[in-house]
């Protein structure tokens, strides 16, 4: 297995969700765990990770992990459901050890706020852009865009899926022509079927509507919420929001940054506030 840094990357290693289900991860670095949670379409080998773990791993170890259904990992040992997926970043939590810290990107952030809702134990996390939409400045989504997508899935139009997809999070036309062209539109249509599986976990807080009052107020790790200056209003704002919520959150918007994750101008924040004493 090649690595993606001069620090060392473990081979695939495995941890059993508690429905069986296999997800795979690798740790590279040492030093104090940390956990990344990619948003729809991403894994190991294509998303935030390729562009975080090489810049943190001097100082922690990272352990990038492959959502069920991607990569390596499972597709799942019954019906899916958010609380599979909570389960699945609880299995790779608990392989890390204590006191692990997590970055999560878009639906992976709020995966990761519901585990936090939960209860599950946490010492820092970080959170890049949860995608929703929570107030007038950005049309809903159709509250049955999962089961759209999931009928095109069935269907045996995984392509027509990802298009929908990029459509409905703002890619312009020519942009996904352009990625049709790509050898990375083999490995979106790949992960295609795992679609529905984020869109059912964003989808209800894509609605127009604030979230309902206290939903956050039982999250308690400390928590960095990160936007980008130059996303969309809405996104901004659903940061801000969420950040009013959390009882130990603060909202951070990186200059000139959208919802794609560039490394170098999201370490050194991640670095800061990993750093920092709780």
């Amino acid at each position: 297995m090649s690595t993606v840094t001069d620090a060392t990357t473990s081979p695939t290693r495995f941890v059993t969700s508690a429905d069986g289900t296999e997800i795979a991860y690798d740790v590279t670095g040492a030093g104090a765990p940390v956990v990344i949670v990619e948003g729809a379409m991403c894994q190991r080998s294509m998303g935030a990770g390729q562009a975080l773990v090489p810049l943190l791993s001097g100082r922690y170890s990272v352990h990038a992990y492959d959502r069920r259904g991607r990569g390596e990992s499972g597709p799942g040992s019954s019906p899916y459901d958010v609380q599979r997926e909570v389960e699945d970043l609880v299995a790779v939590l608990d392989a890390a050890g204590p006191g692990v810290r997590v970055f999560a990107a878009s639906s992976g952030a709020v995966l990761t706020l519901e585990a936090a809702r939960q209860g599950v134990p946490m010492a820092k996390v970080a959170l890049y852009e949860a995608p929703f939409i929570l107030d007038g400045t950005h049309a809903p989504n159709p509250l049955d865009l999962p089961q759209q997508l999931q009928a095109m899935v069935d269907d045996g139009r995984p392509g027509d899926a990802v298009k929908t997809f990029m459509r409905t999070v703002g890619v312009p036309a020519f942009g996904i022509v352009m990625m049709r062209l790509m050898p990375v539109w083999k490995k979106l249509v790949g992960v295609a079927h795992t679609l529905p599986y984020d869109l059912s976990i964003v989808v209800p807080f894509e609605q127009g509507t604030p979230l309902p009052d206290g939903y956050y107020a039982d999250v308690q790790p400390e928590t960095l919420v990160i936007a980008g200056g130059k996303s969309p209003q809405y996104m901004q704002n659903a940061q801000a929001a969420i950040v009013d919520q959390l009882p130990s959150g603060m909202l951070l918007t990186l200059p000139g940054q959208t919802h794609m994750i560039k490394g170098k101008a999201t370490a050194p924040a991640l670095l800061s506030f990993f750093s920092q004493p709780s």
